[in-house]
């Protein structure tokens, strides 16, 4: 099970050349249906791992149908993979020239150095997606989003997630960020994005993210330097 990433010269024992690699770089390099099986052993294994109890009484559940569900031995309860939805959104100015339009990008707190990247939460209890698209903008942004588009989706297991891509138009250019979650906000046309990613003053997400294709969808072309 392939559960975090090793430096490179750390050697699988008994197997010449070998190493440990996350899933975040495997993604890039093998074929999209053993991807797939990637994604869904690390879901899974990681589900396992979190919560080996009985939510109700607490005892400790036993692994069954080949790990696709796990049977309390005290109450009988069955207990399945949990898949948590999020969230993930592309605000852009709407506008008839699309040399002037532009993208609204944030820096997370939880990233190190340059990245910028799109506007991503979960959805809470009695939303709906569009609701929560609306609500993590305003957090994180400071602004007010509407015409919410579905992009598409992605499985992202860090740890469970299913990532629900949208593209949203701002009401307005004055954008803050929230100096928690977010600690810059900035706008960038294209030409603006193109030239900073190329120079280096900004980092954007790999091609292995579902953010990567929100940006490239508005973009209108392929980013360079997101090689993961």
């Amino acid at each position: 099970m392939i559960l975090r990433t090793f430096p490179e010269d750390t050697q699988l024992s008994g197997l010449d050349g070998a190493r440990w690699e996350g899933l975040r770089t495997l993604a890039t390099v093998v074929d999209p249906e053993q991807t797939s099986l990637l994604v869904t052993a690390q879901a899974v294994a990681l589900w396992h791992r979190d919560h080996p109890r009985c939510p109700r009484c607490g005892a400790l559940t036993q692994s069954i149908r080949s790990g696709w569900a796990r049977r309390c031995p005290e109450d009988d309860s069955l207990h399945f993979p949990r898949t948590d939805p999020a969230v993930i959104v592309a605000v852009v100015e709407d506008g008839p020239d699309p040399a002037s339009q532009r993208i609204l990008l944030g820096r997370s707190a939880a990233w190190a150095g340059n990245m910028y990247s799109t506007f991503a939460g979960f959805v809470e209890p009695g939303e709906s997606a569009e609701q929560a698209v609306v609500r993590e903008v305003r957090e994180e942004a400071g602004i007010t989003v509407d015409t919410v588009q579905y992009q598409g989706s992605q499985p992202w297991p860090f740890p469970r997630s299913l990532m629900l891509g949208f593209r949203a138009v701002a009401h307005t250019s004055v954008a803050e960020a929230d100096g928690e979650e977010i600690l810059d906000v900035r706008w960038f046309t294209r030409e603006q994005l193109l030239t900073s990613t190329r120079t280096g003053e900004v980092t954007l997400p790999g091609r292995v993210s579902i953010a990567h294709a929100l940006i490239v969808s508005w973009l209108g072309e392929d980013l360079p330097g997101t090689d993961w």
